[in-house]
Parts: structure tokens; C-alpha cells; sequence
């Protein structure tokens, strides 16, 4: 393997969706940015993935156009604007000051117009193109045999064949380890460890955001770390889906963004930008929070080199490095918050297996901030589509899709390892969703979602009686009946969020929701009657009388009533 090379930006390597002919095909990172108009959505082998290259491209995407406008002329507050690098480039800032963030949302707006993306993409990639091949001298998110032996201890260099973590393992629809065999795997025995090149090399990219923590080598350092787990893995995803995979990258794409500690606008630093891998781990050992996208969405957490055995195979040998603190990283736009009352600090709201069942839209009120109250911080991506909207660069009855992608890992300390992917979403329009009526929307749909958490404890109530007559464990039984009714009001709420207009009169709507809730409701109930048994009927004493499933329905029935027509109660 000496001599072969596989360069990202010529070589396929993306799996993408075709908008004409709806196949898959697979394309290099030139072809995506040429045609990304033409092509529906990433598609890789798991949507997590996907999420994984998005930010890549992201990376590149807003590294470019913070440097360049559309046509590829620097702007004018970036000095040595006739240098072909940017490593001498600075910031003046008074000039930014004064007309930057137009010039930057004029270069976003030309772009969404356009509807595609300009050569000044392809520039920019050509002229780092050294980094982009997995096999160079510099290999793509990786690290040389000279680099990881410096980095790594003595006894855990190439040569000593330590700290090895197989393709299976990176693999993240098998994760398995040396120690525990993954048995509901898509691939079994030895086939586990084969795959193709360009499969390698999402696998490595993905790898590098969804890392768990069972290896043990860390790079040296000073002071102690523990191994982190991957940046994707400690925030709770959330992007914009759009018709195609132009508008998907345009809409996450903030090129407006926060300034950094002292308050001045900085240029962006993907890793690939670093003079070499040494200056970016040194950089990684100050555990400091990146100051700018880019850097944030090539983050690694690990350094990786890979050999190639006789056979052609890849050997990889893997090191962690340390992390910053995800503790009021509100720079990351693509997560939910919760504010911890004690301290103060914004933390993401990360899913756990817990709460898997928890739908998207019944934390409506983690995306928008619908009470405007001071211990809600939005995602970034809604104060960035909110900023859109209120310039008038996307269109007030388009439909917003935020979408949901979450590697929800096993919860075991010592492992992390992946355990169930979580895949969702909401659609609702651009004026809905940043409705400034007096009103607005987003509270009217707060008090909906609040009628469904009401019924959804009215039904576990009744649920918990089912289970009393039935003399079973009563927490888990109900628990998974609540599971099942809210199932079914997913897809109807969901279509009735995505229904909804700015024109439309807001108690006729939520009249309507509350009428499909008492419909569902009694369709799960009848569901129950017809398989209830000679003892549901006949029911059990209690100290409030006989309880049997008629007097579960009635006391259901009557809670549904005064819950959701307190007039009529």
C-alpha cells in the first residue's frame, strides 16, 4: 500500500441520494459540492453518519465562505488579501465591524439564490488537496508512525502493536470489541473486519464523533485525562432538513457566528488548517472550547494511524486525546440545552435510554423558547433560522424540518459503546415556528403539547388500574402501555404541527388536537376492552370500592372530560 492513494476530493467516496433518478450513486467531495443541487440527502449506512459528513462539510463549507464571497473575491477585512493562504491572514476588525456581517449574509443569500454552490468551493479544497488523501503524506484524519510514536508512550507505539481497535469496532453497526461479541450484527464472523475503502474512510470520519471509551492508550501528557467519548456523543443533535442537499447544507450553514472570549470575530480553523498534527494536539491539550465552527465540527477525539498488513487490511492503532468541556459550549448550534439551576451552566439535554420513547415534539419547548424564559437557551440552528427569517432570505410559509440524530450509547461508564440509533423530526412553517403575533404559535403549541402530557398521565392512570386488576407489576406494566398511546398520537400530532399556518385561528386548531386526543384515547381503550379477561370484568376490591376495567374507563373518561373540556366537567 505504499504508493496508493485515494484523494477525497477526486475519489467517490460519499454515498448520496440522486433527486432524479432516486438511486444511490457514490461521489467525491468535488462532485458533491458541483451537484449538491441535484442530490437528495446523504446515505451512508447510518443516519448518524450522515450527521458526521454533514458537519464535515459544514466545516468546509463555512471555512470557505468566511474567507471568500460567492464569485471568490476575499473580503476586504481579511488583510494580505492577495495571499493564496490563509495562514497569514488576520481580522480587521473595525472594518468587519462596520460591514462584515452584511457582507457575510449577502455572500449566504447570493448562494441560496443561486441554488448551488460557486467554484470557489473547489479552490479551496484544490489547494489543500495534500490533506484530503487518506494515504498521504499527511493522511486524511489520521496521524503518521512517526507522529503517533511521538505522541503515545514508549511501550504503546506502532512497533510494540498496542492500543489497536479493529474495523469492527469503528464500524458503529457492529461496535464490537475484543471482550464483548456483538451478536446482532450485520455481518458475522470474520466478515465483520471487511469492508471497502470508501466505507473505511466514513467509518474513520464518524469514528471520530461517536468514539465510546473502551480503549486505553491516551497520548502523553502532563496531566491525567480520562479517554473522552466523541463530541457528537455528549450533545443531542439537531439540524435542518431541506428539499434537497444544497438547501440542507445552506440552511445549517451559520455564517453569522459568535464572537470569540474577547468579543472580536475570528477566522475558522477546521483541523486540516493546522501547520501540523503536533500543533493541533497541543492546541488539544489546553482543553480549551474551539472559538469557531469549523474547528468544533472536524474535532477529533482520538488520533488514529492506520497500517496495511499483507493482505491489503487496515490495522489501526488509536490514542485519545483530551476534551474540552461541553459546559456552556454554546457555540455548538446543533444541540438542545438544560440549565443547571445550582450553577447556572447550560449543559446539552444528551437522550439516554431512558428516554427513548420521548418523542421530538413533547420537547418542543427545548427548541423555541415559547415563555421567553431565562433558563431556556434555544439551539443555535433556531436562533441562526430565526436570524434568517427576520432578513427575509428564506421565505415565511417555507416548511422548516428540524430533524433529530442521536447514537444513543449503552449508558455503561467503562464502555460507551453505541446501543440504539435514535432518528426524528417536526415540520412546521417558517412564519409558525417564528410567529410574533400576540398570539403566537409556538405558546398556542406549547398548550397543546401540554394537553397530550396531561391525557398521556390520564391514560398511564388507567393503565396502572389495568395493572392493579391484573395483580402485576405495576410500574413497568403501565409504563409500556404509555409507551404504545403515545406512539399513536405521533404521527397525528406531527401532522397537525406541520398543518398549521400563521392564518389560521388558533383555538379552531387546538379545538381540533384536542378532539383527535379524545378520539385516540378512546380507540386505546376500546383496544384494551376487547381483549379484557373474566377478571378485568369482574375486577378487585380496593379501598375506594371494586375497581374493575369499567370503572377504569369511567375514571379515565372523566379526567379526559374535565382535562380537556373543563367547561363541560
Amino acid at each position: 500500500m505504499d504508493n496508493k492513494k485515494f484523494n477525497l476530493l477526486t475519489e467517490p467516496w460519499l454515498k448520496v441520494i440522486d433527486s432524479q433518478s432516486n438511486q444511490e450513486q457514490t461521489v467525491s467531495l468535488i462532485d458533491l459540492f458541483e451537484n449538491s443541487q441535484n442530490y437528495r440527502q446523504l446515505a451512508g449506512e447510518m443516519r448518524s453518519q450522515d450527521l458526521a459528513i454533514l458537519r464535515l462539510l459544514l466545516a468546509i463549507l463555512t471555512t470557505v465562505y468566511s474567507q471568500f464571497d460567492m464569485i471568490g473575491d476575499r473580503y476586504d477585512w481579511l488583510e494580505n488579501s492577495h495571499d493564496t493562504t490563509r495562514s497569514e491572514l488576520t481580522i480587521d476588525q473595525d472594518i468587519f465591524d462596520e460591514d462584515g456581517q452584511d457582507e457575510l449574509l449577502r455572500t449566504w443569500q447570493d448562494l441560496y439564490q443561486a441554488g448551488k454552490f460557486s467554484e470557489t468551493v473547489v479552490r479551496y479544497l484544490t489547494t489543500y488537496q495534500d490533506r484530503f488523501d487518506f494515504f498521504g503524506e499527511r493522511p486524511f484524519y489520521q496521524v503518521t508512525t512517526e507522529e503517533y510514536d511521538a505522541l503515545v508512550p514508549k511501550n504503546k507505539s506502532v512497533v510494540a502493536g498496542k492500543g489497536q481497535v479493529s474495523v469492527k469496532q469503528i464500524n458503529r453497526r457492529i461496535s464490537e470489541s475484543a471482550n464483548t461479541p456483538a451478536i446482532f450484527s450485520p455481518k458475522s464472523g470474520e466478515a465483520k473486519n471487511d469492508l471497502q475503502l470508501d466505507e473505511l474512510v466514513r467509518w474513520v470520519i464518524t469514528y471520530q464523533n461517536f468514539t465510546g471509551v473502551t480503549d486505553k492508550t491516551k497520548i502523553v501528557t502532563d496531566e491525567k485525562f480520562s479517554n473522552p467519548a466523541g463530541w457528537l456523543y455528549r450533545i443531542n443533535p439537531v439540524f435542518v432538513k431541506g428539499k434537497n442537499l444544497f438547501e440542507t447544507l445552506m440552511l445549517n450553514l451559520v455564517l453569522v457566528t459568535p464572537r470569540n472570549r474577547d468579543g472580536k470575530y475570528v477566522l475558522q480553523k477546521p483541523v486540516w488548517e493546522y501547520p501540523t498534527v503536533r500543533d493541533y494536539v497541543e492546541m488539544r491539550k489546553k482543553q480549551l472550547l474551539p472559538d469557531n465552527l469549523a474547528e468544533l465540527y472536524t474535532a477529533w477525539s482520538r488520533i488514529l494511524h492506520i497500517e496495511w498488513n499483507d493482505q491489503g487490511k487496515p490495522v489501526i492503532f488509536s490514542a485519545g486525546i483530551p476534551m474540552f468541556e461541553a459546559d456552556n459550549a454554546l457555540i455548538e448550534p446543533m444541540t438542545t440545552w438544560r440549565r443547571d439551576k445550582k450553577t447556572n451552566i447550560y449543559r446539552p439535554a444528551v437522550k439516554g435510554l431512558r428516554s427513548l420513547g420521548i418523542a421530538m415534539w413533547r420537547n418542543f419547548g427545548q427548541y423555541v423558547n415559547v415563555r421567553q424564559a431565562d433558563d431556556i437557551h434555544e439551539p443555535g440552528l433556531v436562533i441562526w433560522l430565526r436570524y434568517l427569517k427576520q432578513k427575509k432570505l428564506i421565505a415565511r410559509d417555507a416548511p422548516l424540518i428540524l430533524n433529530s440524530v442521536a447514537l444513543i450509547s449503552d449508558g455503561n461508564a467503562t464502555s460507551q459503546s453505541p446501543a440504539v440509533e435514535l432518528v426524528d423530526d417536526m415540520q412546521l412553517q417558517t412564519d409558525v415556528l417564528f410567529d410574533d403575533d400576540t398570539d403566537y404559535w409556538p405558546a398556542r403549541i406549547e398548550d397543546a403539547i401540554e394537553f397530550a402530557q396531561t391525557t398521556g398521565t390520564d391514560y398511564y392512570h388507567f393503565a396502572s388500574d389495568i395493572g392493579t386488576i391484573r395483580n402485576l407489576d405495576v410500574r413497568p406494566f403501565a409504563s409500556a402501555m404509555s409507551a404504545k398511546f403515545y406512539d399513536r398520537l405521533n404521527e397525528p400530532f406531527k401532522q397537525w404541527l406541520g398543518a398549521l399556518t400563521v392564518t389560521d385561528n388558533r383555538d379552531e386548531k387546538i379545538n381540533l388536537w384536542k378532539d383527535q386526543l379524545k378520539e385516540i384515547t378512546k380507540q386505546s381503550v376500546a383496544d384494551v376492552l376487547k381483549t379484557a379477561s373474566p377478571r378485568d370484568i369482574k375486577g378487585v376490591t380496593t379501598k375506594q370500592g371494586t375497581l374493575n376495567i369499567f370503572t377504569a374507563k369511567n375514571h379515565l373518561m372523566y379526567n379526559l372530560r374535565i382535562h380537556l373540556d373543563p367547561e363541560k366537567g
